[in-house]
């Protein structure tokens, strides 16, 4: 009996302490952008929804899905979103236009996105100057997806105006534009690609899923996916953004400790493509390009500045003070 009244005890200090911390939060209705939301990309956001992380810490998110990173960017810019998980270059590209747009914790330490050719074009490719005069399926423009492209072109004496970009979408939709011909070439995330490879329609080029493959490509680690806002949030909600912190870091742990198979019993089924193997080989592909404690390097700022510098000609890298792209006060903080 006594066991029984101290696990009540227990129940009610933890519902009560729960319920105080939520009434601290300066707002609890948050409106959450994202672009492509059943990608492997954004994977911690799906995972934090459905394991209830946003409840536990009394916060009511709204997720709203666009057809990619840019447009999720737009919204905040416009005032609709409170905050974005979208690609940590879009902060670097907003201090340069003079908006304040911190990224709070790293969801993705890797871009985790892959290029590759459709598979009757892949006995003509020889290198990436073959994407000269080719159609390229990307998530949508301005996206991280596009910008890899770009650097990859420029990198290899093209112009990324050598080849003409396509906004494919995420699911679906982008593996139909590939089997339907619709596109030459794909850069996209999984899991789009292990779809396509395993159906054999095309070959990959490049692969920033890995270790070995983000190294090959910028000499570094290059941080994806963050969550980020604007500066003027963060100072009015300090204990909201402490929260949401909180919340993801929560999630990066437990991705890091579950299993291919008990990640895809958390998330919708749909997401699947209507192939759970496909989806467990998916996570398997992608397992490397996750945080797993939130932080982000002076080098991993370095290496997204120059993706940035190099794909547009009209950015003042010298306008950008990197250290403010970064707020690491709330992740420092988390438990």
């Amino acid at each position: 009996m006594k066991i029984v009244k101290l696990i009540a005890a227990a129940a009610i200090l933890a519902l009560s302490t729960s319920i105080s911390f939520a009434q601290a939060l300066e707002k609890k209705s948050i409106a959450l952008g994202v672009g492509g939301k059943p990608l492997l990309y954004y994977l911690p956001l799906t995972l934090a929804e459905r394991l209830g992380y946003f409840k536990e810490a009394g916060l009511d998110v709204q997720i709203n899905d666009f057809g990619g990173g840019a447009k999720s960017l737009q919204a905040l810019i416009g005032g609709s979103l409170d905050v974005v998980t979208g690609a940590y270059e879009h902060t670097i590209r907003m201090q340069a236009k003079g908006q304040d747009i911190r990224a709070v914790i790293v969801l993705g330490r890797y871009p985790g996105i892959v290029l590759a050719v459709r598979k009757d074009k892949a006995a003509n490719f020889k290198s990436i100057a073959d994407l000269k005069g080719m159609n390229i399926g990307i998530t949508a423009p301005g996206s991280s997806t596009h910008s890899l492209v770009q650097y990859l072109m420029i990198k290899n004496g093209l112009s990324p105006h050598d080849a003409s970009f396509i906004g494919v979408g995420s699911g679906a939709q982008a593996v139909a534009a590939v089997q339907n011909k619709q596109v030459d070439a794909i850069s996209h995330l999984d899991p789009v690609i292990t779809k396509l490879e395993q159906t054999g329609d095309i070959k990959v080029i490049v692969d920033t899923r890995t270790t070995k493959g983000t190294m090959d490509v910028f000499g570094a680690t290059n941080p994806a996916a963050v969550l980020y806002m604007k500066k003027d949030f963060i100072d009015k909600n300090p204990k909201t953004v402490q929260a949401l912190v909180n919340v993801f870091k929560k999630t990066l742990t437990w991705l890091s400790k579950a299993t291919p198979e008990q990640i895809a019993e958390v998330v919708p089924h749909e997401y699947w493509l209507g192939d759970k193997a496909l989806y467990l080989k998916a996570l398997e592909n992608s397992r490397e390009s996750y945080s797993i404690d939130g932080s982000m390097s002076r080098k991993d700022m370095e290496t997204s500045l120059d993706l940035i510098a190099k794909t547009d000609p009209g950015f003042k890298a010298s306008s950008v003070k990197l250290e403010n792209t970064f707020d690491d006060r709330f992740l420092k903080a988390a438990p």
